[in-house]
C-alpha cells in the first residue's frame, strides 16, 4: 500500500506543526489515500493554518487554462486565498509575514511545461528570502519514474512553463524536483521533502491502488497525462489538441485537416507503442476533424516523439493552413517555450523525420538522468 506524504505528515510529524503559523500551497488534489482533502485533514489535527496559497487553476481548480484566479477567502477558516496565478506568481512579502513554515502539496503530471513545478520553485524562492521552511509532501508521477524524454530546456526558453534544464518528460516526483532545483538549479531554502512509502519508479498511476483527482480541468484520467507531454506542443500552433472534450491531449483536429490522410502519415512513421484513429467533434460552432491517439504499450510509446511526428505531418499535407503561433513580445513563440528550445520548430521547418529530431536530444536526456540519479528517493 502507498502512503503518500500527506499521509506521512499527518500520522508521524504533524506535531512538529504545533505552536507554527502554516501556510499551506494546494488544490482540489490534494487528499490523503483515503480522500481527505489537506485543509480538513490538518484542521483536525489542530495545526494552526493562517495563509492558503493555489497554483494554475486556484485553489478548487475550477479557473481555465491560463486563466488568471483572484485571490479570495476560505470562510469556514477565516484566512485569505492567494492566488500565485493571478496578479503575482510569487508570494509577497504581506502573505509570506503570516506563516512561519510553507507545506506545498500538489500533484504533478510528469511534464516539465506542467505549471505546479514552476510555482512550487518560486514559493521556494521566496520563502528562502525569507529564512521560512517548505516541507514539500510527495506524490507519485503518474506516467512512472523511469522514462525521460525530450529536449532539456535551454536558458535563452526559460519562462514560467519551463524554468529548469529538465526534459520535457523529466520522471521525477515533485518532491524529487524540489531537491533538484535546491541541488542543482540555485533555488536556496530550507526544504525538507517528506517521501512517500511503497511507490516504485516503474509504476503507472493505475499500479498504485489512489483515486485520481484530476489536478486540472483537462486532465481528468490519469491517463490523459500519459499524452499531454507530446500532445501539449499543439498549444504551439493553430490546431487544437482536444481542450474542453472528453479526451484533452488524446485527439487533434481543425476545420481543415484531412483526417484519413494524417492517419496514414502517423502510421507510416511506425511510433512505438502508437495507434491513430480518424476522428471529428464539434466546438466553438466549428466542426474539427482529427485523428485520435492512444498508446497500444504504454512502455514503449514515446509521447514527446508522438507530438513531434504529429507536427511534422501536419506541416507536410497542410502547408497552406498549418501555422506556428506569433512570437511574442520578447520574440520568442510559444512552441519554442513549451520545447525548451527552437530546434523543434526548426526542424519541423527544415522537414527533418520525427527520429532525426528526436536524435538530437538523447545526449541531453542521459546528462540529465545522471543528474537526477543523485535527488531521487525512490
Amino acid at each position: 500500500m502507498i502512503r503518500l506524504g500527506l499521509d506521512i505528515l499527518l500520522e508521524e510529524r504533524a506535531g512538529e506543526l504545533a505552536n507554527l503559523r502554516v501556510g499551506v500551497l494546494a488544490n482540489q488534489a490534494s487528499v490523503t489515500r483515503d480522500g481527505h482533502h489537506i485543509i480538513d485533514a490538518l484542521r483536525r489535527m489542530n495545526v494552526k493554518i493562517t495563509a492558503l496559497f493555489g497554483p494554475e487553476h486556484g485553489i478548487l481548480g475550477a479557473g481555465g487554462p491560463g486563466e488568471r484566479v483572484n485571490d479570495s477567502h476560505h470562510a469556514s477558516l477565516d484566512v485569505p486565498v492567494y492566488s500565485l496565478y493571478g496578479k503575482t506568481r510569487t508570494p509577497t512579502p504581506a502573505s509570506l509575514d503570516l506563516i512561519d513554515i510553507m507545506i506545498a502539496d500538489l500533484q504533478d503530471v510528469g511534464a516539465r511545461f506542467y505549471t505546479f513545478a514552476s510555482t512550487m520553485a518560486s514559493v521556494m524562492t521566496a520563502c528562502g528570502d525569507r529564512g521560512i521552511p517548505v516541507w514539500v509532501l510527495d506524490r507519485p508521477n503518474p506516467i512512472n519514474g523511469r522514462d525521460t524524454e525530450g529536449p532539456v530546456l535551454e536558458p535563452d526558453y526559460s519562462s514560467f512553463v519551463g524554468m529548469f534544464p529538465i526534459p520535457i518528460r523529466h520522471g521525477l516526483t515533485m518532491g524529487e524536483l524540489a531537491r533538484l532545483f535546491v541541488a542543482r538549479f540555485g533555488v536556496k531554502c530550507e526544504l525538507e521533502v517528506i517521501g512517500m512509502r511503497g511507490w516504485r519508479r516503474n509504476m503507472f498511476w493505475d499500479e498504485t491502488g489512489l483515486r485520481w483527482m484530476k489536478p486540472s480541468p483537462n486532465m481528468p484520467e490519469p491517463d490523459t497525462a500519459l499524452y499531454y507531454p507530446g500532445t501539449c506542443l499543439l498549444e504551439g500552433t493553430n490546431v487544437s489538441e482536444g481542450r474542453g472534450t472528453g479526451h484533452p491531449f488524446q485527439v487533434i483536429g481543425a476545420p481543415w485537416i484531412d483526417s484519413d490522410g494524417l492517419c496514414r502519415a502517423l502510421s507510416a512513421y511506425n511510433l512505438p507503442g502508437l495507434e491513430v484513429h480518424p476522428t471529428s467533434w464539434t466546438g466553438n460552432g466549428e466542426a474539427y476533424r482529427g485523428v485520435g491517439i492512444r498508446a497500444s504499450d504504454r512502455g514503449a510509446y514515446r509521447p514527446v516523439l508522438t507530438g513531434v511526428a504529429v507536427l511534422r505531418a501536419l506541416r507536410r499535407l497542410h502547408p497552406d493552413e498549418f501555422e506556428f503561433a506569433v512570437p511574442g513580445a520578447d520574440g520568442r513563440t510559444f512552441l519554442d517555450l513549451l520545447a525548451g528550445t527552437a530546434r523543434i520548430r526548426l526542424g519541423i521547418l527544415e522537414d527533418r523525420s520525427p527520429f532525426e529530431i528526436a536524435s538530437d536530444w538523447d545526449c541531453d536526456v542521459a546528462g540529465f538522468q545522471s543528474l537526477a540519479s543523485e535527488v531521487m528517493l525512490y
